[in-house]
Order: structure tokens, then sequence, then C-alpha cells
């Protein structure tokens, strides 16, 4: 499913009040987590979205053109939730529909290829375009394509992954290393969104060594 952009002026998100909420009672309520997926063309944001929301990862890869938007509720603590996934296509032409990504979004998923170190330091453009127009989602720096790092030389992935967590340290932004084929990741991600958004207490082991899958999320 593609989305347009609108033609109106964006206006930045709403505060911390937009953030959701599970609540306590007999009754199941229903709530929608918003997560915007950037970064340049060709890293996987796609990939992971489908990944996510469908169970499978497809060779095939087909350029998003504009906006993607897929959705998958599960159910905690009685409550409904769904994940509403919007991926930004990373050719710079489809940066005046950043609103439509932005706006609203609960967390924001900053995403660069693990194997294209350019991918990473566009991050920071990324990252500053989207505070314009929403500075209270939660961010999350993902790193894709893991199984590709994993085969690098010993320095490159160490240089890689320094430059990475120093990225997330000054975005605040919880660090992930991931890989959608290998199916590497992919479900804590949004586990961990789950918990941040609701600030629920989240038991999943940190991993932070240089060659491996790494995974950063507290006291960020």
């Amino acid at each position: 499913m593609s989305a347009s952009a609108s033609s109106s002026s964006p206006t930045p998100s709403a505060g911390p009040s937009t953030r959701p909420s599970l609540e306590n009672g007999n009754e199941q309520n229903s709530v929608v987590i918003k997560v915007g997926m950037l970064g340049d063309s060709q890293i996987g944001k796609t990939s992971l979205m489908v990944k996510y929301v469908e169970g499978h990862f497809d060779e095939d890869y087909i350029q998003t053109l504009g906006v993607n938007f897929m959705e998958k509720t599960i159910t905690v603590r009685r409550t409904s939730i769904t994940f509403s996934l919007w991926d930004l296509g990373g050719q710079r032409e489809f940066v005046n529909m950043l609103p439509l990504v932005c706006n609203d979004a609960v967390a924001i998923l900053f995403m660069f290829d693990l194997s294209r170190k350019s991918t990473l330091n566009s991050v920071k453009e990324w990252y500053r375009q989207a505070r314009g127009f929403n500075k209270t989602a939660i961010p999350f720096l993902i790193g894709t394509k893991f199984d590709t790092f994993s085969t690098f030389p010993r320095d490159e992935q160490e240089e890689i992954t320094k430059q990475a967590k120093r990225f997330a340290k000054a975005m605040h932004a919880s660090l992930i290393f991931c890989s959608t084929s290998a199916s590497i990741n992919v479900q804590k991600i949004f586990k961990i969104v789950l918990a941040k958004a609701f600030d629920l207490k989240c038991v999943i082991p940190e991993i932070d060594g240089v060659g491996e899958p790494v995974l950063m999320y507290v006291d960020i």
C-alpha cells in the first residue's frame, strides 16, 4: 500500500501527551503506535517492514517510490496494539514527503546499511530533518545487513561499530544491528519500541561487542 504527500503545510508533532499508554481494566482497548522508517535508498527499510509484518524475506528488491505503509497488530495486557509502519523512499526527491512519515510518529527508526559507511554518515541529515517535524518521537539507530557486515575484517567492523555507538549516543537513540535475511534482531527491534513507548521493563539482554549483533537500549 502506498501513500502520497499532503499539500498542506507540515506541522510539528504534538508533545509527549500523544505517547500511548496501556490501560488497566477489564475492557480490551486498542492503541496505534506510528513508527517512521528513514534512511538512504537500498538499505533494507522495506525488507525489514515486510519481514516483521508478514514474516518473510523477499530477495527481489522493489525500490520504494514515495511512502510504503503496513500495519501489524499484537495483543499485550488485554490491549490491542497496532504498529503503523511508514517507510520513506531513500531518494532525495521524496524528502518533501518527510512530514507524512514523521508527524505523530511515536518512534522513528533511523536506518543505515552496515556494509556501506556512507549510509551511516547520511543519518545525521535524516535526523536533523526529521527532528524539524517531530521533536518527541523516540529515536532508534538501526544497522541493517549484519549478515554481510559480519564477514568484514575485524578492523572495519570495529570502525563502523564505534561510529554507530557515537551517533547513537549523540541522538540519545537505542542502537540495534539486524539482518532481515538471517532473522537477526528483527522482532527485538519492535519489542524494544513497544517497551520504550509504554515505559515497560525490557529484559532482552544487551549486546555491545565488536563483531556481534549489537543491541543497546538501556540508559541511552
